[in-house]
């Protein structure tokens, strides 16, 4: 039986990245991408690491970006996610067995593939920044844990590399431990990175000479599991298919201050319309929902308030009217007179899958109907984007919406943003 191997294919800076594929004019700026209403930094280029800290709040930092030449973009959601799904298409065509971990980042299987690995990885790499314009460094190892770490080199020495590293060689392997900080491994978070320096285990080497078993009894499990994928033990899996969600979440910042409850309500209305779409998605439905509602929690001469509601649907449901009737219920009896609100959150809780719910002859239960046209909904906004069909609760347009003083157009999801071609 062929020993197993694992590549992590990662997109480098990867929401800077897709900027840039449609700015050729940026390929040399330092870019960085903001959060939701432009509050802080979640994303940077290589090349503006140097200027600009991860978190960084823009409003602080804004005039130094100008005078430093980094150009500041919203976040585009969906623009990321169709350029995440274009590259995670052309990976899942070429690999067997893949595993998309994050909007960035796929696992594959590669155990079994004859020839050169290196090659194959390279190849892949060229066909993916050739038909995304995205570019990728890709990590291969005997575990999950190494492949992250060689993936880590792949994209730290880019140059020495070019964007592939294979860490089957135990050589190499443990070369690189030794200079890797523990902190860097995947899994270690900043809690365990303190208890593990305590101990004086300072990097990836030290870790993987320890005793797992001992380390499972002070910690837990997962630090077993870690331990033993360092030494090149696979303890994890591929997992192909992504496991049902448990609670679903939809939660926004309003783009300004809202003081009345009506666009409160548009806003709660269209957070679970996207929350009910996320159910539908997994094939899963929701007997109850949380509702809440604060007040910005940082400015001192604000009042201060926040609450939330837990509501009872009448039977497992996935349909978006009944979910949004709930949702709005719960919003008037938490709406206190007096208050600049800046956030609302629907969250979907106690879900069970639609072909594990077992039905209750006596318990009122979803009409087909409803079932019908609610796949008539998602198929028409599937067809046609995101919001072609909607409640008529939500006005338009809609004064509450998120604050993006720098989106870039949607250049792959909307024909009138898409780039002309024009003859000199």
């Amino acid at each position: 039986m062929p020993e197993p191997v694992f590549a992590l294919i990662d997109c480098n800076s990867f929401y800077a990245s897709c900027e840039r594929v449609f700015r050729p004019d940026l390929q040399r700026t330092p870019i960085v991408v903001l959060s939701n209403n432009d509050g802080c930094v979640i994303a940077r280029s290589a090349d503006a690491k140097p200027f600009v800290k991860m978190g960084a709040l823009f409003h602080e930092i804004r005039g130094d970006l100008k005078h430093q030449g980094v150009v500041a973009f919203s976040s585009n959601y969906a623009l990321y996610g169709d350029m995440s799904e274009r590259v995670m298409s052309i990976i899942e065509a070429r690999l067997p067995a893949v595993e998309v971990y994050s909007i960035d980042e796929a696992f594959a299987d590669l155990t079994g593939i004859p020839g050169s690995l290196e090659h194959l990885s390279r190849t892949l790499q060229s066909e993916i920044k050739q038909k995304t314009g995205i570019s990728v460094g890709i990590g291969i190892a005997g575990t999950k844990t190494l492949a992250k770490l060689a993936n880590h080199a792949a994209k730290r020495w880019q140059r020495q590399t070019g964007g592939v590293v294979d860490l089957r060689d135990p050589v190499r392997r443990v070369k690189l431990l030794k200079v890797i900080p523990v902190e860097d491994v995947w899994g270690i978070g900043r809690r365990m990175q303190v208890h593990l320096n305590a101990l004086g285990i300072k990097t990836a080497w030290d870790l993987a000479s320890c005793d797992a078993w001992e380390l499972r009894k002070r910690f837990n499990v997962i630090i077993e599991k870690t331990v033993r994928e360092l030494r090149g033990t696979a303890c994890l899996e591929l997992e192909e298919a992504a496991p049902a969600k448990q609670e679903i979440c939809c939660s926004r910042s309003f783009g300004i201050r809202l003081k009345t409850i009506e666009p409160i309500q548009e806003a709660i209305t269209a957070y679970a319309t996207r929350a009910a779409e996320k159910l539908r998605q997994q094939s899963s439905l929701c007997r109850q929902i949380r509702v809440s509602l604060r007040t910005g929690m940082f400015n001192p001469t604000e009042a201060k308030y926040a609450n939330g509601i837990l509501c009872q649907l009448p039977y497992p449901t996935d349909d978006t009217r009944l979910i949004i009737a709930a949702a709005r219920e719960g919003i008037s009896r938490l709406y206190r007179d007096g208050f600049s609100y800046a956030k609302a959150q629907v969250l979907l809780l106690d879900l069970c899958r639609r072909d594990e719910y077992t039905q209750d002859l006596f318990a009122p239960e979803q009409p087909v109907k409803t079932e019908r046209l609610m796949s008539v909904l998602d198929a028409i906004n599937r067809r046609w984007g995101r919001g072609t069909l909607q409640p008529g609760r939500i006005a338009k347009p809609v004064e509450w919406s998120m604050r993006r003083e720098f989106l870039s157009p949607a250049y792959t999801t909307r024909w009138t943003d898409l780039l002309l071609a024009r003859a000199q």
